[in-house]
């Protein structure tokens, strides 16, 4: 069976996707992942299964969106499928359209819940075209998925079908002892984005004076991100790392004292996410400051691998991660319960949950 997965993304970063097309290609599958062809793109590496990027004149915007699903829409009209994944809402109308006309399977994977992320939260008349958009053709599909069981039962309530949970894992890696490291480096990897609560981090470093600030990615806050280190007086302590290929982010990571995965609770999205970089950073053994929302609260309860943050605010950072400076027979203790807890927490364990929903999605079609 051929399986054509739609993301808006240049496919270079993504993970997610690089794992979930990969477990689908090994189980006979012919999977192939398409996104977009940005001007700075790295060249695709060799995976199992095929990849495909779509030029598009516009960067961002309702202009892209538009010409993206127009360019996607004649692609997947021009080359024939067996099913469709449409990865978030940004994909989904030009996957229903020709699922439809092709009368064949169309899945929607919802990385996340796209009409309650700030971006679109905070201008109105955007999230009524998109809260359209998911109300027409949501409730239609009979194959959907998310990445975590309080997003499953809201969206399933919402738009009256059934979620699946698929969480995103990493791939297991075998980290036999966690070494204290040298200094105090606070580690953030994923995009510079509103709503991150970076600003905080980066106000709370002036209190915290043992401790650096590594933040890998790009996104559209880092030039008021840059500009808030320069006003601070903190380029010695702040580094912007830009983009780091997957197979190099252990050397940072081996380096870091703390992770960091901090969301404003500006919009449901955030609330109920479960992001994959706190799994990432359980992988590797390091202790991370997460947010007390449902899913890290929930996990924290089963496996103790985080600090949480009571709310986004600079006292709350420096007062927790003052504690954690404060009690390093504590801090060891949590990392060492990382270790035990990235035997469950990986993508090895987590795959057999995807593969049997494409199995009945088969099954059923």
């Amino acid at each position: 069976m051929k399986i054509f997965c739609t993301v808006t993304n240049d496919l270079s970063q993504d993970q997610r996707m690089i794992r979930i097309c990969s477990t689908l290609q090994r189980a006979g599958y012919e999977v192939h992942l398409i996104g977009r062809l940005l001007p700075g793109s790295l060249p695709l590496a060799a995976q199992p299964f095929q990849q495909h990027r779509l030029f598009c004149y516009f960067r961002k915007g309702k202009w892209f969106y538009l010409e993206y699903n127009l360019r996607l829409l004649f692609f997947l009209l021009r080359h024939r499928c067996e099913l469709i994944n449409a990865v978030d809402l940004d994909t989904l109308l030009p996957a229903f359209l020709v699922s439809r006309w092709r009368r064949i399977p169309c899945v929607y994977d919802a990385h996340e819940y796209f009409t309650e992320v700030p971006e679109v939260v905070r201008r109105p008349r955007i999230q009524k075209v998109w809260n359209a958009l998911a109300n027409w053709i949501i409730p239609q599909l009979n194959y959907c998925y998310t990445v975590g069981p309080a997003l499953a039962q809201i969206m399933g309530e919402r738009y009256r079908t059934p979620f699946a949970v698929v969480r995103n894992l990493p791939l297991r890696r075998m980290v036999e002892a966690v070494p204290a490291p040298a200094g105090h480096i606070i580690l953030y990897q994923g995009a510079l984005n509103e709503g991150r609560g970076l600003e905080v981090a980066i106000a709370a470093l002036p209190d915290l004076p043992t401790c650096e600030l590594w933040l890998i990615g790009d996104g559209d806050v880092k030039a008021a991100l840059q500009q808030q280190v320069a006003t601070l007086y903190l380029t010695e302590r702040v580094r912007f790392l830009g983009f780091v290929m997957p197979a190099d982010l252990p050397a940072y990571t081996t380096q870091a004292w703390l992770g960091l995965n901090l969301l404003e609770n500006r919009g449901l999205s955030y609330y109920y996410s479960l992001a994959n970089k706190a799994f990432d950073y359980v992988q590797v053994g390091l202790l991370s400051l997460q947010m007390d929302f449902p899913e890290y609260r929930s996990l924290q309860d089963q496996y103790g691998v985080f600090a949480l943050l009571p709310d986004l605010s600079v006292s709350s950072f420096v007062a927790t991660v003052s504690k954690l400076l404060d009690d390093p027979v504590c801090y060891q203790e949590i990392r060492q319960n990382c270790l035990r807890a990235a035997a469950d927490l990986c993508w090895e364990q987590e795959e057999g949950h995807l593969l049997r929903f494409y199995e009945q999605v088969v099954a059923q079609r």
